[in-house]
């Protein structure tokens, strides 16, 4: 075998097993269905907060603690208990993405990640008002 050919199989070799890392950091989002059916497994949910339902949070009492109940996108809910301080802009997000294990009847959450609505949404009104203006100064 020449130099060029094993040199090419050392890469092509490489790139399969950086590919083969990618895939196991991975992961996709449970449901909370899922995640009650395999407690004690880490999984990422993906779910909103239930503003019908009660928020235990005191700050001054203990930072460290918030539980809430979340709905995933079947309507599936499940109680959250969080052991860190409650994130920022928390009860205004659209969406969460919780990280950590259903055990012992609720979802132990370790990171919470807030998807806060998006500032840049069209107000189509609007649009249609700059649209026209700009065509009348033209």
């Amino acid at each position: 075998m020449k130099k060029i050919h094993i040199i090419l199989l050392v890469l092509v070799a490489a790139a399969i097993a950086v590919l083969i890392s990618f895939l196991k950091t991975a992961t996709t989002y449970d449901t909370v269905e899922t995640a009650i059916s395999k407690p004690g497994k880490f999984v990422h949910l993906m779910a909103r907060l239930d503003k019908s339902q009660p928020v235990e949070y005191d700050a001054l009492k203990n930072p460290n603690y918030l539980s809430f109940t979340a709905v995933d996108t079947l309507g599936k809910s499940v109680k959250v208990v969080y052991h860190s301080p409650k994130p920022d802009n928390f009860e205004i997000s659209e969406r969460l993405v919780l990280k950590g294990k259903y055990m012992d009847g609720y979802f132990d959450c370790k990171t919470i990640q807030t998807k806060c609505p998006s500032k840049y949404k069209d107000d189509m009104k609007a649009a249609e008002k700059n649209i026209q203006k700009g065509e009348a100064m033209n």
